[in-house]
């Protein structure tokens, strides 16, 4: 785990460091520019995960896995939502089961 951490805070940073670039000329300033487009790629890649899942083998799902994270970043970064928020909901969580974590949610 400790080896994904340290590429996704690689690549966080870089996310971060393409705000308020030239959007023709950047992928992830495009992204960063645009929060819906950002959400609509995102979904994308998560239905590609899903497939790459279910009938594609784990090659496949390892790549769809590495785009829905970059894509996952790029949202975050584009709305404004910092991985701290993400982290502290995800330790908020901690010591629940899901079955009532989702029950305290209303779903």
């Amino acid at each position: 785990m400790s080896r994904l951490f340290e590429v996704l805070q690689r690549l966080a940073a870089t996310v971060e460091s393409r705000k308020g670039g030239d959007p023709t000329a950047s992928y992830t300033a495009k992204l960063l520019n645009d929060p819906a487009l950002a959400a609509k790629k995102l979904g994308e890649e998560a239905v590609e995960t899903v497939i790459a899942a279910v009938a594609q083998g784990p090659e496949a799902l390892a790549s769809e896995s590495a785009d829905l994270l970059y894509h996952w970043l790029a949202l975050m970064a584009a709305s404004g939502v910092s991985l701290d928020a993400v982290a502290e909901k995800l330790e908020a969580r901690e010591g629940t089961s899901g079955h009532a974590e989702k029950a305290s949610r209303g779903g």
